[in-house]
Order: structure tokens, then sequence, then C-alpha cells
């Protein structure tokens, strides 16, 4: 999975786009049709930014915006 290799591309020094949301591979893990990954995706952008992403794709922006904002204040940025 590219997301696990992340911290390869990071070296490139180069913003880091990532756009799990809602995606068909999220539905393979779940079992969830599209209108219904919003853990999934949540779960996802949450890793991504762990990984090192700086641009996050998603469809949620309020929720995402949440989870951004909690995981800023954990890591003492926000």
């Amino acid at each position: 999975m590219l997301l696990r290799n992340l911290s390869e591309l990071l070296s490139l020094r180069v913003p880091i786009a990532a756009g799990w949301s809602r995606k068909s591979s999220l539905g393979k893990i779940t079992g969830r049709p599209a209108g219904e990954r919003l853990p999934g995706s949540l779960a996802m952008a949450l890793l991504s930014l762990q990984a090192g992403a700086t641009i996050l794709r998603v469809h949620d922006v309020k929720e995402t915006r949440d989870i951004v904002e909690v995981w800023q204040a954990y890591k003492g940025v926000a």
C-alpha cells in the first residue's frame, strides 16, 4: 500500500496529497457502500497525516477538519 511507503516520498520535499475519501478500497475493507464510508475515510485521513501527507482530498470537509484539529492539538501544533 502506498500509504505504508509514504515516507519514501517525503525525501522529495514536495507537498504530498492523499485522497482516500469514500474510495472503493475502503469499501473492500469495510464492505460498506460509498455513502457509509465516513469512518474509514476519517481513519485514512488521519493515517495519511501521520505518514506525512500535507494535502487531504476529502468529501466530508467539516468532519475531516475536526479530526485534523484534534490531531494538531494532540501533537501540540494548534
